[in-house]
């Protein structure tokens, strides 16, 4: 099961367009409306930002067959993707699934003869969508619309997930009809941060704590199970600091455009290739996509360099940011790391491994002899990054976007470090391009 996250951010996303507030001003990536693509097929929720979300992140909704609403606020319920829809001359079904406050915003929007079949649910019903065993839940959220907002629980012939948005702390019926799931994967929903005189119809810091407790209590999260905070507001702190709170619960934020495999997904470890400029987060966001692993190996290139201060404080700083649960391994000899690799690899950075390799290899000195030896390294590299037998994330700089460096040494190690980008990129499951503190994802083709 492939479940692409459309959006990880609450009904006014983050950050709030028309907020200034530190936790909005240190938002290193604009979060959308919560919503997630599952195999290509099934959409949870589908609010207004749903159908240009999709394609921001290289996704099509052509395919889609059955679309569940959790229930119905504006920024679950956008009624217009049905239009878009028809406006395309779609003739294959599509199952619009929801409580009756979702549907009933929905109906008008479907012409006679459009193919879609409008199911109402409640807590408590099970249905079949397609290769999908639906279980729909109580949630405790929604008593403006009438009390019917659900939860659901997806289940494919090899992954069973959890979506639980929006909901506060979860019902005692939803603890028994989930007990014993052991969920390949949980997102549930995280709005109020450090915030708790809310009311509960949300989770906030320690009610996600308590909630994560209770279904680890019940079995429905193992230690295997992935679990990912959605619908996230500026009411959290700075993404750093609330990675390290979420940690403690074996949790981590969700990203947009993050794609969470589970099941016969995850046979093939994951490889991630995470590029970008100088300061634009590359770092902190290949750091976010690893967070909710128990155990993570950073392998760390750069080194160590006598009597630069201000090196030592960079270092300092992303040491600072990484659990303690974390092994950290200073060493620019990486292929084996990877080869070896029996828990989750960080390999920060290509380019300081790159200019290693170089400084070895004296190819600053001239003639092929270096040149070959660090092609050479290269090929080991891409080898050993494509058997790597556990999830990898790679970060790497992008520097062909400036302008040409002055000196010999530096356009080879530009033009170098791009056949290295583009080799690990070819090997890689997901790319992702940092700009200004936002990621892009690129498409394979």
């Amino acid at each position: 099961m492939e479940i692409v996250l459309l959006g990880t951010g609450s009904a006014d996303g983050w950050p709030n367009p028309f907020c200034g507030c530190a936790s909005c001003r240190s938002a290193t990536a604009i979060r959308a409306q919560t919503a997630a693509l599952v195999d290509g097929v099934l959409l949870l929720d589908c609010g207004p930002e749903a159908p240009r979300a999709a394609m921001h992140w290289g996704r099509s909704l052509a395919q889609v067959r059955h679309i569940l609403f959790t229930h119905g606020h504006p920024d679950h319920v956008g009624p217009a993707a049905l239009l878009m829809r028809h406006w395309t001359g779609a003739t294959e079904p599509l199952d619009v699934v929801g409580p009756a406050g979702a549907l009933d915003q929905c109906r008008d929007w479907v012409a006679p003869h459009d193919p879609v079949r409008f199911q109402t649910v409640r807590a408590g019903d099970r249905i079949r969508l397609g290769d999908y065993d639906v279980r729909v839940l109580a949630a405790a959220h929604g008593s403006d619309i009438g009390g019917d907002a659900v939860l659901y629980d997806v289940g494919s012939a090899d992954a069973r997930v959890l979506w639980a948005t929006d909901t506060g702390p979860l019902p005692e019926s939803t603890y028994t009809a989930v007990s014993g799931a052991g969920y390949d994967a949980v997102f549930l929903e995280e709005t109020f941060g450090a915030y708790t005189e809310h009311g509960t119809e949300h989770h906030d810091l320690p009610g996600f704590a308590t909630t994560v407790a209770r279904l680890r209590d019940c079995a429905a999260v193992t230690d295997a199970t992935s679990i990912v905070a959605v619908h996230l507001s500026h009411h959290n702190p700075p993404e750093p600091e609330l990675t390290a709170i979420l940690s403690d619960s074996g949790a981590r934020p969700g990203r947009d455009g993050e794609v969470v495999r589970v099941g016969a997904a995850t046979s093939r470890p994951v490889r991630t290739l995470v590029l970008g400029g100088a300061r634009s987060g590359k770092s902190a966001h290949a750091e976010a996509l690893l967070a909710g692993k128990p155990e993570v190996t950073y392998l760390a290139t750069g080194g160590v360099r006598e009597g630069d201060a201000e090196w030592a404080e960079r270092v300092r700083a992303h040491r600072a940011r990484r659990p303690d649960s974390w092994r950290t391994v200073e060493t620019a000899e990486v292929a084996e790391e990877l080869r070896c690799a029996r828990q989750a690899v960080l390999l920060d950075c290509l380019g300081t491994w790159l200019t290693a390799r170089m400084d070895l290899h004296r190819v600053w000195d001239g003639g092929d002899d270096g040149r070959n030896a660090v092609s050479a390294d290269i090929d080991e590299l891409v080898s050993a990054w494509r058997a790597c037998p556990a999830p990898v994330v790679a970060v790497s700089n992008e520097v062909g976007s400036g302008v040409v460096p002055p000196t010999a040494s530096g356009r080879l190690f530009r033009d170098l470090l791009g056949v290295l980008n583009a080799r690990v990129a070819a090997e890689s499951d997901e790319v992702v391009l940092m700009v200004a503190g936002r990621p892009l994802r690129l498409p394979a083709d």
